[in-house]
């Protein structure tokens, strides 16, 4: 995790990259991701069927892989003072390869602005979802944080 000392300090780290630990998309995550949104599609829970599909077996949901922005790529970052963070949004999402089950996934989080506002600062990072051993991402979104500060 990087740790600023300030507002400034942060402003002047865009750029920087700070990438997550490895994480395990097994079955029964995927499972458990269907049962929380009701998204039982056969190519995530059907691991009979989806052999025989596009995929060769099961995948995760892409919002599965989206839903774990916090884990992966929130308090990469800490400012001094910050009381807490708390998710603004997301710019710009897209899902350009299947998470295939059983496969370990990390994110790479780039600062791409820094700015002021009443409430402290908001941050934008750019996140990359790598697949390990796939040659493109699962995911890449512009996730913007607000960071609360004392």
């Amino acid at each position: 995790m990087a740790h600023f000392g300030s507002v400034e300090e942060l402003a002047g780290a865009v750029g920087t990259v700070e990438t997550s630990e490895w994480v395990l998309i097994d079955q029964d995550r995927i499972n458990r991701f269907a049962d929380a949104t009701d998204d039982h599609q056969w190519i995530h829970v059907d691991p009979e069927r989806a052999a025989r599909g596009p995929f060769g077996g099961t995948i995760a949901h892409g919002y599965l892989s989206l839903s774990l922005l916090p884990a992966l790529a929130s308090g990469r970052f800490r400012v001094e003072g910050m009381v807490m963070g708390v998710n603004y949004g997301l710019d710009r999402v897209r899902f350009p390869h299947p998470v295939p089950v059983d496969s370990r996934i990390r994110a790479c989080s780039e600062i791409v602005s820094v700015q002021n506002v009443p409430q402290g600062v908001r941050v934008k990072l750019l996140v990359t979802i790598e697949i390990e051993g796939a040659g493109k991402p699962a995911a890449v979104a512009e996730s913007l944080s607000l960071y609360v500060l004392e």
